[in-house]
């Protein structure tokens, strides 16, 4: 079955290339296309897409709020920011919004088709080096924005074990299912595993969202967060 991607970005040439790239993928299908972000999501409930790849800044309605709308609407359809990563500062306010991961537009454009394949299939930490990177820089700001605000202390996840406690804080720390594995030596399916269960006992879309709870509840802080 193949995946249904929605395009949404204000210049025509952009959308354009990524159909003509998509179009030649015996997996991927658009089936819809917007030029802003309201258009978007009213697009998004006709035709039950997928994958949504949103730009964030366009006139109108911006990507920020269309990917708010969307991800809280009754569809399953997951975001995925395109984003100009390193002059974006609103990337922090798509995360919270509900997208499930960023590319950057001048990525290979291989990096871009496996993101929306990842992205469809539930995961998150696409992008490696990218993914990172945000989570590096997201972890030391607060909901506001304000960096060097003052580190929580870690406090209690209700109902998860402390096995659980300690891959929520690996997630949190931009760590994949096989560091995770080698870090706590378990098998790489033990670590999925955890990860599976801790998506469903903390009602998160997906690892961006565990990321947010690790960070929320204290579990990984400015100084600690992961490799980059």
């Amino acid at each position: 079955m193949s995946v249904r991607v929605v395009l949404v970005d204000d210049q025509p040439l952009v959308r354009s290339g990524l159909s003509v790239l998509m179009a030649g993928q015996p997996d991927l299908e658009v089936v819809g296309e917007a030029s802003d972000g309201a258009e978007a999501v009213r697009l998004v409930g006709e035709v039950r897409p997928d994958v949504v790849v949103m730009d964030i800044r366009m006139p109108g309605m911006d990507g920020i709020e269309a990917t708010r709308l969307i991800t809280a609407g009754a569809g399953t359809a997951r975001v995925l920011i395109l984003t100009t990563f390193d002059e974006d500062d609103h990337v922090y306010g798509a995360l919270r919004a509900g997208a499930s991961g960023f590319v950057v537009k001048d990525m290979a454009l291989d990096d871009l088709l496996t993101a929306v394949r990842v992205v469809a299939a539930g995961d998150a930490l696409i992008a490696p080096g990218v993914t990172r990177r945000l989570i590096a820089d997201f972890v030391g700001r607060p909901a506001g924005g304000r960096v060097g605000a003052p580190e929580r202390a870690p406090r209690p996840v209700e109902g998860i074990t402390e096995r659980e406690r300690e891959v929520l804080t690996l997630v949190g720390q931009g760590r994949s299912n096989t560091e995770i594995a080698q870090d706590l030596f378990i098998t790489v399916a033990t670590a999925k595993s955890h990860v599976s269960r801790l998506l469903t006992k903390l009602g998160a879309r997906d690892r961006v969202h565990l990321v947010i709870t690790a960070y929320d509840m204290g579990l990984v802080t400015a100084g600690h967060s992961g490799p980059g």
